[in-house]
């Protein structure tokens, strides 16, 4: 990338980003064509630069998904820098975002109930509800990784999320799937929750369970 685009993205210049444009009107087009690659967004989302990933993104929106050579895109990279601002932009401007597989397939859903940030979760919730039938490559849900890192509020909150979709979708028979769903080594949440000793999350699990059942 060029270190005046990197630098512009940096210091939030829109300014800068249209004298560029004007000098090479294919610059995002060339960088957009690179399967891996650190953009302009990457670095402005990183940055907390809000105005300036907007722009980005009314320019280019492809921009949004790319992933660069850790395999992170945009709003991973926000997510692990606190730029909730910037998160919540980016989910205005696309919705599915949330869906997003980075690295070993990991969303930025299952970063929020890795971190148990439950704003953010009932904002992903509210706009992009299938989100939680995300799975990685090693087979963890969003559920797991709320469990496997003890943020048993998140874990409730996502358990309600999948309660409340069951209601409104007649077709939900996914979610009985996703509650017992093993991840690589083959544990399930209920395995997860008695090994780390969270009755509480166990609770939780049956309860929803035996809802199903009736």
């Amino acid at each position: 990338m060029d270190q005046s685009l990197r630098d512009a993205a940096q210091q939030g210049s829109i300014d800068a980003l249209h004298s560029l444009v004007r000098g090479d009107p294919y610059i995002l087009e060339t960088i957009d064509k690179i399967p891996f690659v650190e953009t302009p967004l990457h670095i402005a989302a990183s940055a907390g630069q809000t105005q300036f990933a907007m722009e980005i993104v009314r320019l280019k929106p492809s921009l949004a998904r790319k992933l660069n050579q850790d395999s992170f895109s945009p709003m991973h990279l926000a997510l692990q820098n606190n730029q909730t601002q910037v998160v919540r932009r980016l989910l205005d401007a696309d919705k599915d975002l949330v869906r997003v597989q980075g690295k070993e397939g990991t969303t930025p859903l299952h970063y929020v109930a890795r971190t148990g940030n439950l704003p953010l979760l009932a904002e992903f919730r509210k706009v992009c509800p299938m989100s939680i039938k995300d799975v990685t490559i090693r087979g963890e849900t969003a559920l797991h990784f709320a469990l496997n890192n003890n943020k048993l509020d998140a874990f409730e909150l996502l358990i309600r999320w999948l309660q409340q979709t069951t209601l409104e979708d007649a077709s939900s028979l996914w979610e009985n799937k996703l509650l017992n769903w093993k991840n690589e080594e083959g544990n399930t949440l209920l395995h997860i929750a008695v090994s780390n000793n969270q009755p509480q999350a166990s609770s939780l699990h049956s309860l929803f369970l035996i809802r199903e059942l009736n």
